[in-house]
């Protein structure tokens, strides 16, 4: 990863910080999401639309987990 955070801490440290994972799970949720539901979204039950469902719901969650840590450690900041 790009910053200092992501190379020196675990990762529950890593949630709310890291700029770059943050951008890349938007981008890539921008673009499954999308993807999925142009090329599978009437075809549920097959494999495919299955693991882009999965992947697609895996990159939103971490995002979403990512933006509530953030959002709580900025308003619990101590001046």
């Amino acid at each position: 990863m790009a910053c200092n955070d992501c190379e020196s801490s675990i990762f529950k440290q890593k949630l709310g910080r890291c700029k770059a994972c943050m951008w890349q799970l938007a981008i890539l949720s921008v673009i499954a999401w999308p993807l999925w539901w142009f090329l599978y979204s009437e075809r549920v039950s097959h494999v495919e639309s299955i693991a882009l469902l999965f992947f697609c719901i895996s990159f939103t969650g971490l995002l979403l987990l990512h933006l509530i840590v953030l959002s709580y450690r900025s308003l619990t900041r101590r001046t």
